[in-house]
């Protein structure tokens, strides 16, 4: 990390086209699902700028690819409908505009169903119902907007103002059912150039923080399916960057079902694991018009434990010995400020026992 650029919530594009103008950089990587609308939203409102917005609107075309493919990428249903098109085993998805619409997909495609918000990552807009009662309270805190309290609590004591338009425009989410396939989660996660995959990783997921949540231990695996779909909606959507896209294996038959795209760098992309598998190493060589100059691979395992969210998730894992754990040990003030995070964590959930403990429910009647 060389240098740091400070993010405003309450006028985001201004903050990004600043960082772009302090760096002139050659590559844009976004991180997260909100930088990546900030950079869609910062690509159209320079590209009415003509003359004077040409130079960030190449920048972000050749970062992320063709501006066509921005709305399908921020759109659950339209990218499934467009895997679909390809010929990609997907599960039947629709969008939900309200209760009526959910009561009929749940007549028609029956239950449980899986309810996602467009624009939401780590499992924070995914909800599955396995009842009707489940799947319309889902459906209304999925679509609802920030509450004002939540918004106005980020902002004071986190000093982060992302919720603060969202709650005051009373923005509703855009809500999408998807039929449940029960099986195992995997996950892909490649570099591609105006089309092509130059490098890909393929895991299967072992463990997770929660049952939606983030994925803490994968094992890389090699799937036909996977790498024939993902080179499909790449070469389609001609996209450019690093991507994820997520599966469900199908219990009996590991056929894969494509459920998702991330449009953005995931949590393993980092990771060198041999020829064709680096991908920071791909898309650096594409960018330069250069040969491809990979590294060693930094393990021979199979099994990948991420750092910290599997050691947060349980500090007894048996994981954390027997497969390769992803510590940046050459970040020592990361690692510190991550048990840190684990200690404070502790703490907190500490005080919540007692104070759970000590309630007045709880306490013996006199």
């Amino acid at each position: 990390m060389r240098r740091l650029h400070a993010y405003g919530g309450l006028t985001p594009l201004t903050s990004f086209a600043a960082a772009i103008a302090a760096t002139s950089p050659d590559l844009v990587v976004p991180c997260d699902d909100l930088a990546v609308l900030h950079l869609h939203q910062l690509y159209h409102r320079e590209r009415h700028r003509a003359d004077r917005g040409a130079s960030t609107c190449a920048l972000i075309e050749r970062s992320l690819g063709a501006p066509a493919s921005f709305p399908i990428v921020r759109a659950r249903t339209a990218f499934i409908e467009l895997a679909e098109e390809e010929g990609i085993r997907v599960p039947t998805t629709a969008t939900i505009a309200n209760l009526d619409d959910l009561r009929a997909w749940v007549a028609g495609a029956g239950l449980p169903v899986v309810l996602k918000s467009d624009g939401t990552s780590g499992g924070d807009g995914v909800r599955i119902a396995c009842t009707p009662h489940e799947a319309e309270r889902a459906f209304r805190a999925l679509q609802a907007p920030p509450p004002w309290a939540r918004a106005a609590k980020r902002t004071l004591v986190n000093h982060d103002t992302r919720l603060v338009w969202p709650s005051l425009l009373r923005q509703r989410s855009t809500v999408n059912a998807q039929a449940f396939v029960p099986g195992r989660e995997a996950t892909s996660t490649v570099a591609c150039w105006q089309g092509t995959v130059l490098a890909s990783l393929h895991f299967e997921v072992l463990s997770k923080q929660e049952a939606s949540g983030p994925s803490t231990v994968l094992r890389h695996i090699q799937h036909p399916e996977m790498s024939a779909a993902v080179e499909r909606m790449v070469r389609r959507l001609n996209l450019s960057g690093m991507y994820g896209f997520d599966f469900m294996l199908e219990a009996q038959f590991s056929r894969a079902y494509l459920i998702e795209i991330n449009p953005r760098a995931t949590q393993v992309g980092h990771l060198a694991l041999g020829p064709g598998r680096d991908l920071p190493a791909a898309l650096h060589a594409a960018i330069m018009g250069r040969s491809v100059q990979e590294s060693a691979p930094v393990t021979e395992k199979d099994t990948i434990t991420l750092f910290p969210h599997e050691w947060l998730r349980n500090p007894e894992s048996p994981y954390l010995r027997s497969s390769y754990h992803d510590v940046p040990w050459e970040e020592p003030q990361f690692v510190r400020l991550c048990v840190g995070t684990r200690r404070k964590r502790d703490r907190l959930y500490s005080q919540r026992g007692w104070a759970h403990i000590l309630s007045p429910a709880r306490l013996p009647r006199q």
